[in-house]
């Protein structure tokens, strides 16, 4: 079986000077030359946090947790 490399010969490819540099006007614009890339402004700003439901049910759920575990370690002890 005889092995071919995928990558192109240096010699033979267009756009590269001697010793592999890449002369100017080679090379794809900068990101700063791009209006259009990156994220764009909107007027709309949800909010941020969490609601007031969630964040109650998630402590009462972990004030009741740690009863559990509370009472649980006290019957073991007595």
């Amino acid at each position: 079986m005889t092995f071919i490399n995928p990558d192109p010969d240096p010699e033979n490819t267009t756009g590269l000077e001697p010793g592999g540099g890449v002369p100017p006007g080679e090379t794809p614009p900068g990101e700063s030359s791009m209006p259009g890339a990156g994220p764009q402004e909107t007027t709309h700003n949800p909010p941020k946090g969490w609601a007031k439901g969630p964040l109650i049910l998630i402590l009462g759920l972990t004030v009741l947790v740690a009863a559990f575990f509370l009472a649980y370690a006290l019957i073991l002890i007595f």
